[in-house]
């Protein structure tokens, strides 16, 4: 499975970003998906998953509960991840992810930086 993600910018504090990723390969909508982040002098955290085929379950990372959500659409084989309210400290690469299982990924894109202002 090969990653493409977009939609990473520059937006003020308050604002909103929608990122993509466009999955190639084997049947994506069979994996997991989601978006873990990487903050400057930071690890790798958890953003948000949602499970395969219908997508009926998603989970999110406590920091950004109330502002993210996560979709998917199989017919496009995309994932999306809207950001509402973003704040300076949800400056980040984001990365999305794919796997057989929620939170444990099998195949990484790469990432699409994110930058608020504040």
């Amino acid at each position: 499975v090969q990653l493409q993600a977009s939609g990473g910018g520059l937006v003020q504090a308050g604002g909103s970003l929608r990122l993509s990723c466009v999955a190639s390969g084997r049947t994506s909508s069979s994996y997991a998906m989601g978006w873990f982040r990487q903050a400057p002098g930071k690890e790798r955290e958890f953003v948000a998953v949602i499970s395969s085929w219908s997508g009926g379950v998603t989970d999110y990372a406590d920091s950004v509960k109330g502002r993210f959500t996560i979709s998917r659409d199989n017919a496009k084989n995309t994932v999306y991840l809207q950001m509402n309210s973003l704040k300076p400290e949800d400056t980040a690469v984001y990365y999305c992810v794919a796997g057989s299982r929620m939170y444990i990924p099998d195949y990484w894109g790469q990432g699409t930086l994110v930058t608020v202002s504040s």
